[in-house]
């Protein structure tokens, strides 16, 4: 049985969510189904240096507390690249001159609509950032080669959904995991 929506409306709304609350039928007949919706899709980039190291941040967040990840952020409109290349370089005051889609995937997807685009940076070089680490709320950048940066996955020091999915979908394009 597919689900449909009898009606909508928007409980609450910012610049970057809205949460809506659906009046559905369902595969368990009717009720009521909270959605999340991201105004902007994200991205998430895996900087990967010559070194075959991966860039990881650390950071405290608000819902969970200390996080490491790798750089992203939301794409405020933009094209889902400039938007990547705009983060990488917020966060790690890092440029790249090869970028190559992974792919997409949504995050939470039983109670959001959140698409996101992952990225692979190469061809790293180091550039005058305009915003600092600080300002973006990042305590450090560490370059980790990427076998490493599996076993923190492993050992569950890095725990953010995003990150691990997206090391993953390198991990799969780069053939790390055959």
């Amino acid at each position: 049985m597919a689900w449909s929506t009898r009606a909508t409306r928007t409980v609450y709304e910012n610049r970057w969510i809205q949460v809506r609350e659906d009046e559905v039928t369902g595969p368990h007949g009717d009720g009521i189904y909270g959605v999340v919706r991201m105004q902007h899709p994200a991205v998430f980039v895996i900087a990967l240096d010559d070194a075959d190291r991966v860039c990881l941040i650390e950071l405290d967040r608000y819902t969970t507390g200390r996080s490491i990840e790798v750089p992203a952020g939301g794409s405020d409109g933009e094209d889902p690249l400039a938007a990547a290349r705009r983060e990488l370089l917020e966060e790690t005051g890092v440029t790249a001159s090869e970028w190559q889609p992974l792919g997409r995937m949504n995050a939470l997807n039983g109670i959001a609509d959140a698409p996101e685009h992952v990225f692979l940076a190469r061809g790293l070089t180091t550039a005058d950032a305009t915003t600092s680490q600080r300002e973006e709320g990042i305590d450090a950048a560490r370059w980790v080669p990427f076998a490493d940066a599996l076993r923190l996955i492993a050992d569950g020091e890095i725990t953010d959904g995003e990150t691990i999915a997206a090391l993953a979908f390198a991990g799969i394009r780069l053939g790390r995991f055959r």
